[in-house]
């Protein structure tokens, strides 16, 4: 017997996978993403092309220009791997303190081959050679010391500086190359009170990610303060998407942003239930064009996502 249109679209929307966009919406991108302990890439239509195990919750995640993977692998381990999924590079943090401990929440594979890490616990930026060798260190400031969230996402920018989320203090610094603080956004409560939670009834002003663009202004994903925000460097909002501000959509730990050529900006939406997408594109008119909502391959702790494929220069 053949399966009905109409069965086939009940039996994807009990396995949580969006598989039909509206008219509005794009075509659909791949998608590398981490959760259910595993990493995933995902093809255009949501079917798995690659996987790896990989357990907890990821906070970073790359794709390399030699085609391997960077994967946020533990709290302290993070590893290189290839397409045929072999481990040739791997990098394990050590407190400093042990009564502290030490977590990864963000790195990145720099043009001359080293690998910046941001250590929390341990309060600082390291980059290290091919051969694991730390060849720089540099302090971070922080206010309220957390060695789960002194930082979130860390980007080393093309000035060589290093833009970095602090997640615990709410705040967003820019840091020159010995670790002077130049630059500080507080994204503050945006008018509401504190409210405990990971989903959208939680409200606070930790942090998740920011990159500058091109025009100079700052692109911050404001954590569970529930939104996105683009700040000049003056502190100046300029645009925004608010909680509640997408149809259909609530907003609710805001976690990775990219930045398409086209302009559009693709939101990361961890810990919002099954009722909301995990990955949002919007448009700089607030236009919804493409989504990801997938409970079968990915969950509600979806933090670490790339768009990948993508012609030309991505923001992210």
């Amino acid at each position: 017997m053949k399966l009905t249109v109409a069965r086939f679209v009940a039996g994807a929307l009990c396995l949580g996978v969006s598989l039909f966009a509206s008219a509005e919406e794009s075509a659909g991108h791949k998608v590398l993403a981490q959760d259910r302990n595993h990493v995933v890439l995902l093809d255009e239509k949501g079917a798995v092309q690659w996987e790896f195990p990989c357990k907890g919750t990821s906070h970073d995640i790359a794709l390399l220009p030699n085609g391997n993977y960077l994967l946020h692998m533990s709290d302290t381990l993070i590893e290189e791997v290839t397409p045929d999924k072999k481990v040739v590079w791997r990098h394990e943090s050590k407190p400093t303190d042990k009564k502290r401990g030490v977590q990864i929440h963000a790195f990145q594979r720099l043009a001359n081959g080293n690998t910046m890490i941001s250590e929390s616990g341990n309060c600082r930026i390291i980059e290290v050679d091919k051969d694991d060798k730390i060849v720089k260190e540099m302090p971070l400031t922080v206010e309220h010391p957390s060695t789960h969230s002194d930082t979130r996402l860390v980007r080393v920018l093309d000035n060589g500086h290093y833009l970095v989320a602090h997640e615990n203090d709410g705040a967003v610094r820019e840091y020159d190359e010995v670790g002077k603080v130049v630059w500080t956004y507080k994204i503050g409560m945006n008018d509401r009170p504190a409210a405990n939670g990971h989903g959208p009834e939680g409200h606070g002003d930790h942090v998740y990610s920011a990159y500058r663009l091109p025009n100079g202004n700052t692109l911050i994903g404001c954590g569970n303060g529930n939104r996105v925000v683009e700040v000049t460097p003056e502190g100046k909002t300029v645009w925004s998407v608010e909680q509640k501000e997408l149809p259909g959509v609530t907003l609710a730990w805001v976690t990775m942003l990219e930045v398409l050529p086209n302009g559009n900006v693709v939101i990361g939406n961890c810990h919002a239930g099954p009722e909301n997408p995990q990955l949002i594109e919007v448009t700089r008119d607030k236009k919804v064009v493409w989504t990801l909502k997938d409970f079968k391959n990915l969950g509600n702790a979806t933090a670490a996502t790339l768009i990948v494929g993508v012609d030309g220069k991505v923001v992210r």
